[in-house]
């Protein structure tokens, strides 16, 4: 017999971490769910629901209830994150940028990593974005924590092979979604659906895939984007 799969999604509340959840359900995982708004969250099937901030000092105490809730944790997917266009550089924004995509990632992450080291086995996958891959004047906090990100996963993997470690890591990298993070005046190109990013995601994480950029037209662009030289990409109005 079969043993059930069980995963952990947090930022299920909406856009792509609630999609993945939804997606992971209709695959027959057992999943626990959690963000900040639990009334979001409720009616989607999944077996344990859970409050979490992941800016919070008790983040990681209630993430090992939702655990024990779900019975177990064999997939980590992490969806939590902000950002703003900054071209003022506010302060506020600025910090808050840091706060959650960068002391709350590496909280919730290094919890998961815990979790699995002591298992002996699992698999995290987290959704960061190709806004890592350069540093983007309009959100500076923004591309940094993304790239930030990209590393310490990066960084992990390594560890985890150096001590024999058997966790696996999905970096998934989308261009520009369709969700509340992006609402407002600006128009942002070649826009995603959360449903399509979501059915990429599950297929990256079903196959192992250590980095996965969504979609075809961002995997391009962002190999374009690497090549340019640094004195002509200071130059570039975005």
């Amino acid at each position: 017999m079969q043993q059930e799969k069980r995963a952990i999604v947090i930022g299920a509340s909406s856009g792509i971490g609630l999609e993945v959840a939804k997606k992971l359900i209709d695959e027959g995982w057992k999943v626990g769910v959690a963000a900040r708004r639990v009334e979001l969250m409720q009616g989607i099937g999944a077996v344990a629901v859970e409050k979490i901030d992941v800016t919070a000092e008790e983040a990681t105490e209630a993430l090992q209830r939702l655990i024990s809730k779900v019975g177990g944790m064999d997939l980590f997917f992490y969806a939590s994150g902000i950002g703003k266009q900054n071209r003022e550089l506010q302060e506020d924004i600025e910090l808050a940028t840091l706060q959650t995509n960068g002391l709350g990632f590496t909280r919730m992450i290094g919890e998961a990593y815990r979790y699995f080291a002591h298992q002996g086995h699992g698999h995290i996958a987290a959704i960061t974005s190709i806004a890592g891959t350069k540093g983007l004047g309009p959100a500076p906090s923004y591309s940094a924590t993304k790239a930030m990100q990209n590393v310490y996963l990066q960084a992990l993997e390594q560890q985890a092979n150096s001590r024999g470690l058997n966790i696996r890591f999905t970096d998934i990298r989308p261009g520009f979604v369709d969700t509340a993070l992006l609402s407002g005046d600006f128009h942002y190109p070649m826009m995603l659906k959360p449903e399509k990013v979501a059915k990429e995601i599950v297929y990256a994480v079903n196959h192992h895939q250590h980095i996965r950029v969504i979609d075809w037209r961002y995997r391009l662009l962002t190999a374009l984007w690497r090549r340019i030289p640094r004195f002509l990409w200071r130059r570039f109005r975005l």
